[in-house]
């Protein structure tokens, strides 16, 4: 599985914020700098994570982003669905109902992907952000 550069850049910044422990919010540009992501895109990223309820953002000097919820409470999953990255493995899809082929058939392997489909976002249901940092 390959997820998006936005997927991976949301996990890691979440990560970088745990570390913290919301001892005090924390600037996106030292995000930045400490994970390499580029200030431009990490604000957009926030903005995803602040609409889900995941950050929340505080104004003025000393201000900048804190997490929500519980280190255990945040899922791998959540965050990714967040930046609304789809996890579809293939092309093979339960949406897609005639079959993934041009022809509208189910290729052979059909159902192994469906099967590893529903693996995927059941690991990253299981696994928190306090999972990751410990």
């Amino acid at each position: 599985m390959m997820l998006t550069t936005k997927a991976r850049y949301a996990v890691m910044a979440i990560v970088e914020m745990a570390y913290t422990k919301n001892i005090k919010p924390i600037k996106l540009e030292e995000v930045s700098l400490k994970q390499q992501i580029p200030l431009n895109y990490l604000e957009q990223i926030f903005c995803k994570l602040k609409n889900a309820g995941i950050v929340g953002s505080i104004r003025g000097p000393g201000g900048g982003y804190i997490l929500k919820a519980k280190l255990n409470e945040i899922t791998i999953a959540a965050i990714i669905d967040a930046v609304e990255e789809n996890l579809q493995m293939t092309r093979c899809s339960k949406e897609v109902k005639a079959g993934c082929m041009p022809d509208h058939t189910k290729c052979k392997t059909h159902d192994l992907w469906l099967g590893l489909g529903i693996h995927i976002p059941n690991y990253f249901e299981s696994i928190s952000i306090a999972d990751v940092i410990k």
